[in-house]
């Protein structure tokens, strides 16, 4: 794959990532929570949430292995015991960086159906879509430091949720090796073909 595919794809992942964080601060901060808010990361602007091995490395790496693109940015900073009400909150702030890019997926799957497939803006607005799906999905496992962690820590009794948050050290190393041995690949893949499929894509 060439130099400007990548370069196309990493521009899309960036508009998925950004909308994603984006998200969490947003709700954190309508829940009580100004971390992101200080920290500026309220902003849909993707410098604001680079991170070298998550957005750059990451990337790169899965792009020349596979020729698909996929990453994340840097975490935004929730203190959890700001929430207004921190064991439901957190739930809601770890749910709403996924929702945002499936939002952002069926609103691009829309204007796909009026956009001639054959077109360049055809093409992009697909990638789009498919990024935007994939990173969702992928958010929602429910492994420290993914979404599907905070989720899950919210509806685990607080002494399980603990133990639980105490993995989050490891949590990279975990998730570079499931990938590696494929496993999130047999499970994300039919999800994420599930999904395309209700907003009328097959991909």
């Amino acid at each position: 794959m060439s130099i400007t595919g990548f370069l196309v794809s990493f521009g899309l992942l960036m508009v998925a990532v950004s909308v994603h964080e984006f998200a969490h601060g947003w709700t954190a901060y309508k829940l009580g929570d100004n971390t992101a808010k200080y920290s500026g990361r309220l902003t849909l602007n993707p410098l604001a949430h680079i991170d070298p091995v998550w957005t750059i490395f990451l990337p790169l790496v899965i792009f020349i292995s596979t020729g698909f693109i996929f990453g994340a940015a840097k975490p935004v900073p929730i203190n959890y015991w700001a929430l207004r009400n921190p064991k439901r909150d957190i739930i809601w702030v770890g749910l709403s960086g996924p929702l945002a890019n499936f939002i952002l997926a069926f609103l691009a799957s829309l204007l796909l159906k009026i956009t001639p497939h054959n077109s360049l803006a055809g093409f992009l607005i697909l990638q789009l879509t498919v990024i935007n799906v994939v990173l969702g999905v992928f958010n929602l496992i429910p492994l420290p430091p993914l979404d599907g962690s905070r989720i899950l820590m919210g509806l685990l009794p607080q002494e399980l949720s603990a133990r639980y948050a105490a993995i989050e050290p490891y949590g990279f190393i975990i998730l570079i090796a499931f990938m590696w041995l494929g496993v999130f690949s047999s499970i994300i893949h039919p999800i994420v073909g599930f999904i395309l499929a209700l907003f009328g894509i097959l991909y």
